[in-house]
């Protein structure tokens, strides 16, 4: 059986019989208010609320454990959940917990927030069709529901309610609530919403934030904020009794084959939630498709994947190439190179390519500004540092790149190597590709249009995925394949490599698929000029 790597963050206690303090018996109360409601959609005798063996696990161990006081313990649960494990119905019968159930407060302000209106009213939907499965609640409630209006549900007679808010509502400052839902925080846009809430939380004594989501995308947003400081809880890094992680979570170098890894990941599983002939289904599109194996692994296996939304590859198929390989060995093979050239925030790179019988070799340099390195390491939340240090990264005097450095380097390599041609995006080369020309080398531009990036990208994707592209694992290049979010045409072909904000830099695997490209070309003798009409035919590739 394959285990989760993460298995000290795991929710041991959910399965193994451990005893839950209770001494109020506030955990034996709330376990029978959720078995009194009802649920739409439930198959049990007169549509009881299903609660099965491990969400009641969790519900006690919210609500059970004390203070002196009578107050919870726990004050922030962090569920991390793969979909359809019916967080949001568990979700919305704790809502009725605070709203009409024992754990209401007078005048209680009960809150379903979400990214957006539409997330918002998914769970409020769920907390609706509770109420009007019972006429007794039905009555002693008022719900609020009309289209394009404020979304409610009041209890009268104690003046609580629960109400639905969103991101993209406005400011949300000034609020007290009792009990808030966050919901899907892997989507949320910012942290304003959430500053609002969390510090409306702590006006009170006994709030219960609940955070209940699946996993993201990189480690630059709230939302991995929050699994991480939960995971260092998990394992004990961490004292805060405070904050209950509740982590179903598959490591991302598990085999996402394993059906024994998808019910341990998936408690849900074993009671019929999710399909499993639907996972088995999904797992079938992920061995053709990469952004199905994405998919599959966020949403289903809840493994926090990198930044790019759209991804160019599976970073595990790019892992596949690091085998290491000597760079004497490529000393009589004909080289290309392709040189891509930044302003301020972006790396600069001079990236080598080698054909064998074996596939495409690569190597990069990568220039980064001395004074600089810092900053970026803050901003992009990557090692700079540390490569710099270990000589990944070549760090350039002063704040702006040197030119005169990367030309060097060129010259050195083309000493070094058997360099066929020297391809250059002419948008940043004018400094260096004069000079290079004028030493007599074989420099040529490679303009980053569709005509010409389109077959590079192809080519480079083909190499990948066919187990041709050998990177040696250098960590900065992969850092920068990790960061490409594509942009496709019409027909869905990837047209174009870009990032998803500023400081994340790509330009590794821009230069890369013009090597690969210029490189493909050579071994075919192609021209370099083959497409020189690009700016004419690019529409047809736009």
């Amino acid at each position: 059986m394959t285990t989760v790597t993460t298995r000290s963050t795991f929710p041991e206690w959910i399965y193994d019989g451990s005893e839950i303090d209770d001494p109020l018996g506030y955990g034996e109360r709330a376990v029978r208010f959720l078995r009194s409601l009802r649920h739409p959609k439930s198959i049990l005798p007169k549509r009881a609320f299903q609660l099965d063996e491990w969400q009641e696990r969790i519900v006690r161990r919210i609500y059970g454990p004390r203070h002196d006081d009578g107050t919870r313990i726990v004050k922030t649960v962090v569920l991390l959940l793969p979909r359809g494990n019916r967080k949001t119905s568990i979700s919305a019968a704790l809502s009725m917990l605070h709203t009409i159930g024992p754990e209401r407060e007078p005048a209680g302000e009960c809150i379903f927030a979400a990214a957006d209106r539409k997330q918002a009213g998914i769970a409020f939907k769920e907390a609706v069709g509770i109420v009007r499965e019972d006429k007794r609640i039905v009555a002693a409630t008022r719900v609020y529901d009309a289209h394009n209006s404020a979304k409610k549900i009041t209890y009268p007679k104690e003046g609580s309610y629960l109400e639905v808010i969103s991101g993209d509502a406005g400011p949300q400052h000034g609020r007290t609530p009792a009990f808030v839902l966050a919901d899907e925080i892997h989507i949320w846009p910012n942290r304003y919403l959430w500053e609002a809430l969390t510090t409306g939380l702590d006006k009170t004594d006994n709030p219960l934030l609940i955070v209940a989501t699946t996993a993201g995308r990189g480690d630059d947003n709230l939302a991995f904020e929050v699994i991480d400081d939960a995971r260092k809880v998990a394992r004990g890094e961490v004292d805060d009794p405070s904050i209950l992680p509740i982590l179903f979570e598959a490591d991302r170098n598990a085999d996402w084959r394993d059906e024994d890894l998808w019910h341990q990941v998936n408690p849900g599983l074993k009671h019929g939630y999710p399909s499993l002939d639907g996972f088995r289904r999904h797992a079938k599109r992920a061995d053709r498709s990469v952004g199905e194996r994405q998919s599959l692994k966020q949403l289903k296996l809840n493994i926090w994947l990198d930044a790019a939304a759209d991804p160019f590859v599976d970073m595990e198929v790019y892992d596949a190439g690091r085998r290491g390989y000597d760079l004497d060995d490529l000393r009589e093979e004909p080289c290309w190179l392709a040189v891509d050239l930044s302003s301020t925030v972006d790396l600069s790179v001079i990236v080598a390519c080698w054909r064998t019988a074996d596939g495409y070799f690569v190597h990069p340099w990568f220039f980064c500004p001395e004074e600089t390195i810092a900053e970026r390491e803050v901003k992009a939340g990557a090692n700079y540092g540390a490569w710099a240090e270990d000589g990944h990264i070549l760090p350039t005097p002063g704040n702006v790149v040197s030119y005169q450095d990367i030309e060097n380097k060129i010259i050195n390599i083309c000493e070094d190597f058997d360099v066929r041609e020297i391809a250059f995006d002419p948008f940043m080369a004018r400094q260096v590709q004069p000079k290079i020309i004028e030493k007599g080398l074989p420099a040529v531009d490679f303009r980053q249009v569709p005509s010409l990036m389109m077959p590079a990208i192809h080519e480079l994707e083909r190499a990948v995925l066919g187990g041709e592209f050998h990177h040696g694992a250098h960590p900065v290049l992969r850092h920068c394949f990790a960061n490409v979010v594509v942009k496709r045409n019409d027909q869905g072909h990837v047209a174009k490599f870009t990032k998803s904000r500023q400081w994340l830099s790509i330009d590794g695997a821009v230069a890369s698929a013009m090597a690969v490209s210029r490189c493909a070309s050579g071994e075919s003798n192609r021209s370099s000029y083959d497409s020189a009409d690009d700016d004419v035919d690019a529409w047809a590739y736009a």
